[in-house]
């Protein structure tokens, strides 16, 4: 007999969390999984929640199980693995039947299917790893409000909270909800590097030990920089090896993994033409941490590094500097998106969207949203609670920036945030010499300062 609320397929660390979640808030959810035993095992050990869960072993069954028009989330690995499931499952459905994919999915993706799929699909990005998912996370919808509207009791009731309001909002249309969790994924590439460069200029330039740092950052933690990201570093630089007695900083491999949202990012914004250089300069960080041999055969062959003289409260506001900056690209890169893709995506729903369940979450956040919507068109970093803050560190970060060049000790990310300031606060910037050299070489033209007049040629233009 048909009783589930809603369906979900692919019982991962992700997808078994989020059915528990589901359970827990006392809807009633069908599992499949490809592999029985997973299905099986995810049962027996669902405990007192097993009474809201519906095993299933075919998508047949599945689809039996669910309350008609019915709602299915896939919770499977983004790119062919979602089309061949949609099409697995496309047989057993009816034409008003929901599929919702809530995946880290690329958002071209999402909007491809929402133009071929003759049925409602939603796409949802869901923020805050397997804990998140268990026990509330972010999530971020695009799709047709609609669509929304069926499954919006649910997905915010299993969502984070903040001050008893759910973190689960309709962003925009199409693929806006997995284009959002995408710049959300970079912001969050940026912030971790950020905070991995302080580590480093205090490991490396203060000769810190983790256990201090670990002081540091539970101390940072109750300021402006309050983040689940500076919580979570606390706790890292605090954690014990019992096999080598010694922290587990010290024996952790630096080489950072990644999943290609940050990448994705960085590739979007160069389609968009948005400047983010602080994230681009994360997933580049990445990149580069991947190279261990050969950063090895090179630090035999020029050095190391020096010791650095800075405060710890010199580093603490450059990192909320840095921060500021970080978020500043992310969100006029969402502006842009929302400009070219016709989204009516609203910075300050995604920036309250953002303060719980997710990575990036901090007290800047709420910050974040109330200058959205008091000068709603104004760059983050112009918006006058931000730029006093900007005023006050800028000086903070740039001591960082050349005290860490002047010692040898990698700085990209917060390199990047300090020339990102530089350059945006020039009113006439250095672009008409490339110009002048674009019109040399090929004749592009160029538009006069003093006139304003268009495809203006310079006078080697006649010979």
């Amino acid at each position: 007999m048909a009783q589930a609320d809603i369906g979900l397929i692919g019982l991962g660390t992700m997808g078994s969390a989020l059915a528990l979640n589901i359970a827990s808030k006392g809807f009633s959810v069908a599992v499949w999984n490809r592999t029985t035993a997973k299905t099986r095992a995810f049962t027996e050990e669902a405990g007192d929640l097993a009474a809201r869960v519906i095993a299933t072993e075919s998508l047949k069954g599945l689809t039996a199980a669910l309350k008609g028009p019915r709602v299915i989330i896939l919770m499977v690995p983004a790119g062919a693995p979602v089309d061949d499931q949609i099409a697995a499952l496309d047989p057993f459905l009816g034409p008003d039947d929901l599929i919702i994919d809530a995946g880290n999915a690329n958002f071209r993706d999402t909007m491809r299917r929402m133009e071929s799929l003759q049925r409602p699909f939603l796409g949802i990005g869901v923020s805050g790893g397997a804990e998140g998912a268990r026990h509330g996370p972010a999530i971020m919808g695009g799709g047709d409000p609609a669509h929304w509207a069926r499954v919006e009791p649910i997905l915010t009731a299993i969502a984070a909270t903040y001050n008893g309001t759910p973190c689960a909002d309709l962003m925009g249309e199409s693929g806006a909800g997995h284009f959002v969790k995408a710049v959300h994924n970079g912001i969050e590439y940026a912030d971790m590097q950020l905070i991995a460069e302080t580590y480093g200029m205090m490991r490396d330039g203060l000769s810190m030990k983790p256990p201090q740092m670990a002081e540091v950052f539970s101390d940072w933690n109750e300021g402006r920089l309050s983040s689940y990201l500076i919580e979570i570093s606390a706790k890292v630089a605090a954690a014990f090896d019992r096999a080598t007695d010694g922290p587990l900083l010290d024996v952790i491999v630096d080489a950072a993994g990644q999943k290609g949202t940050g990448r994705w990012t960085a590739i979007e914004a160069q389609h968009l033409g948005t400047a983010i250089p602080v994230i681009e300069a994360a997933v580049a960080a990445r990149n580069m941490s991947a190279q261990r041999g050969l950063r090895s055969d090179l630090a035999e062959q020029f050095g190391g590094v020096g010791a650095l003289e800075l405060p710890l409260k010199t580093l603490e506001a450059a990192l909320t500097c840095g921060k500021i900056l970080c978020y500043t690209q992310g969100f006029d890169m969402l502006r842009a998106a929302a400009g070219s893709f016709g989204w009516s995506l609203k910075p300050e729903v995604i920036a309250r969207n953002w303060r719980a369940g997710c990575i990036i979450r901090s007290a800047m956040l709420d910050h974040m949203a109330d200058a959205f919507e008091q000068v709603p068109a104004t760059s983050l970093m112009a918006a006058p609670y931000f730029a006093d803050i900007l005023t006050e560190t800028i000086a903070a970060l740039r001591a960082v920036v050349v005290a860490a060049s002047g010692a040898g000790l990698p700085v990209p990310a917060m390199s990047a945030a300090l020339s990102y300031f530089d350059t945006m606060r020039q009113a006439r910037g250095t672009a008409n010499m490339i110009q002048g050299q674009r019109d040399f070489f090929g004749l592009h033209g160029f538009v006069r300062l003093d006139t304003g007049a268009k495809d203006q040629h310079g006078p080697w233009a006649g010979s």
